[in-house]
């Protein structure tokens, strides 16, 4: 018998003994009375039944502890199964782990190679990545993987652009919207016997759309001929960063436009005026940032840079008109002594938690050829473009200094 067959004669075997205990109990006799007469036969054949249920419980208990040791036998067996099974699965999930890191590794290997960094060239050339899924373990459809060194290329770009190198980055598909909290109620001490209002809440929300990013580089047929490493430092070093100090100038630009009350859609940046560059001018705006706006670093003009310093000699260098504060350039930002009544000429802020920058197809960028526009000069054009979308999140993370 099977396991399942083994636990329904169990089941049967306890019924049929169930039942025999049962008759036991209704055959024991009652104490006869002295006056009662005797009735020999029928006390025989009662002894006889109750014998004949205790042999047939003896036989049904020999009968169980028989099926109980089959059925341990039978549940062991399976339990030993059932853990090989499983032995076998994790090795081969092992192996699957295994192989697959060795493809990966494999792949990050082929990559760093001369004939596959050659291949990725032709490939930005001329768009046909043939040559590079070749050189792959692995064959497919969609983007080639970079060579590292590209990789390094664009990572030490963004770096390179002090702003964006310290604004938070996100890789979401499409647009995003972030919330943020535009008014609520504080906590409140509770006084026993007196109830607690509910917070009132309101929160906004920011919608950030991705746009394109593009510069454009005019390079001759001879650097046009060059292969390999040397091809894709020339045209990623000048692109890459020139699209990045441009997404610096796109989220400068939205900071200075950004009002000094949040609405539903948008966050507050407030504004100081000074009539002049003093050494607490910096301290001022400071005043003004959230709590949350734990890091904040002040963005300037170059000739701005200059004026404060012009402050700092002229106290003898008694103190830090930036307050210690990282100082970023951007001269996006009109120097102070071109702004007018108004317009901000120094902006105080936590880039990591006021802005957020999304990459909805990562930050590679993306080229274009155009070689009929200046084939005349023997030239051709390279288009760079990088999709990105840029945003102010949090209320009162910067802090706008006016004239």
């Amino acid at each position: 018998m099977n396991l399942d067959e083994l636990k329904e004669r169990l089941s049967a075997i306890d019924a049929e003994l169930s039942d025999i205990v049962d008759e036991l109990e209704a055959e024991v006799p009652e104490e006869p009375s002295e006056d009662a007469p005797e009735d020999a036969p029928a006390e025989d054949e009662e002894r006889a039944s109750t014998e004949a249920l205790e042999q047939r419980s003896a036989e049904l208990m020999e009968e169980r502890q028989t099926i109980m040791a089959e059925i341990e036998k039978a549940e062991a067996a399976i339990a030993e199964e059932k853990r090989a099974m499983e032995e076998v699965i994790a090795n081969k999930q092992t192996k699957e782990i295994e192989k697959r890191e060795e493809i990966k590794m494999a792949d990050i290997e082929i990559r760093n190679t001369n004939e596959y960094i050659n291949a990725y060239a032709e490939y930005i050339k001329s768009g046909d990545n043939a040559e590079c899924r070749a050189l792959l373990s692995e064959n497919g459809s969609g983007t080639v993987p970079v060579p590292e060194m590209v990789y390094d290329i664009v990572k030490t770009a963004w770096e390179r652009e002090g702003i964006m190198a310290r604004v938070r980055k996100a890789y979401l598909k499409g647009n995003i919207k972030v919330g943020f909290e535009l008014s609520s109620d504080g906590a409140t001490v509770h006084t026993e016997g007196v109830a607690v209002n509910e917070e009132n809440l309101v929160l906004g929300v920011v919608e950030i759309p991705a746009k394109s990013i593009k510069k454009w580089i005019s390079i001759s047929d001879e650097a046009l001929d060059l292969s390999g490493e040397a091809f894709l430092r020339y045209i990623y070093d000048e692109l890459t960063y020139q699209i990045a100090k441009k997404a610096a100038d796109e989220l400068i630009a939205l900071i200075k436009a950004a009002g000094t009350a949040s609405t539903t859609t948008a966050v507050a940046v407030p504004a100081v005026k000074v009539t002049t560059v003093a050494m607490d001018t910096i301290a001022q705006a400071v005043a003004q940032l959230s709590d949350d706006a734990a890091n904040p670093v002040v963005m300037m003009n170059k000739l701005t840079w200059a004026d404060f310093k012009a402050v700092q000699y002229a106290n003898g260098y008694g103190a830090d008109p930036f307050e210690g504060l990282p100082v970023e350039f951007n001269n996006t930002i009109v120097a102070y002594s071109a702004a007018t009544t108004g317009v901000p000429y120094v902006i105080v802020g936590d880039l990591e938690q006021g802005a957020l920058a999304n990459f909805p197809n990562g930050e590679e960028i993306q080229f274009k050829f155009d070689e009929m526009t200046l084939a005349t000069s023997d030239l051709v054009r390279i288009v760079g473009r990088q999709f990105v979308g840029l945003g102010i999140v949090a209320p009162n993370a910067f802090c706008k200094i006016t004239k």
